[in-house]
């Protein structure tokens, strides 16, 4: 199955150092290069907007769902090619989700986070089928893998509930994983023996 509509989670603020900034336009431009559609939380500015400009000045399509009260707040892309709004921010995950065959987080705030641990408690319970990858710049998610294992070495969950995640050091691995990773359509079983 060739999967063409990935979802990006990532930051929007304007404080980022440039180097998350690169590999954010690096994703945008290769998700064109490879006709991979982008679906996003339709940012202007921060990753969400670099990802966004890179891949439409590429030749892509991105889809950005945004709430309500952040369009009245001038928050959203003015260039997308297509713009969804949504009634709160619950909506806003949930239609992200249900339009995408596959995540890559890139490096965030508590947004982010929210976002990505929510898609892997929804892909632990069969809600989410699809591959979910963190971008690891610069060790960004190194912490989140450290308390993956702690969490498995102390019992709080099973190795194969930590798997449902995947990290990748490139752009490159991070699209191939998307690309590549079998579905889950099986609830994770939570018992532990």
């Amino acid at each position: 199955m060739k999967r063409t509509n990935l979802c990006i989670f990532c930051a929007s603020g304007d404080l980022i150092p440039d180097m998350y900034k690169a590999e954010a336009r690096r994703l945008g431009k290769l998700c064109a290069e490879r006709h991979i559609d982008i679906i996003n939380g339709a940012g202007s500015i921060g990753l969400m907007g670099a990802v966004s400009d890179s891949c439409l000045s590429g030749g892509g399509r991105v889809t950005g769902v945004i709430p309500q009260f952040m369009v009245n707040r001038d928050w959203h892309h003015k260039g997308l090619t297509q713009l969804l709004i949504t009634k709160d921010m619950a909506s806003r995950k949930d239609t992200m989700r249900r339009m995408s065959d596959g995540i890559i987080a890139l490096p965030g705030g508590c947004g982010t986070m929210e976002e990505l641990m929510e898609t892997i408690t929804a892909k632990q319970l069969g809600l989410y089928t699809h591959p979910i990858v963190a971008l690891n710049t610069a060790g960004f998610y190194d912490p989140v893998r450290q308390w993956l294992e702690r969490s498995v070495r102390e019992g709080f969950m099973r190795q194969e509930h930590a798997s449902l995640i995947s990290f990748a050091d490139t752009v490159e691995e991070a699209l191939d994983l998307y690309e590549q990773l079998p579905e889950v359509t099986e609830p994770v079983e939570k018992r532990t023996r």
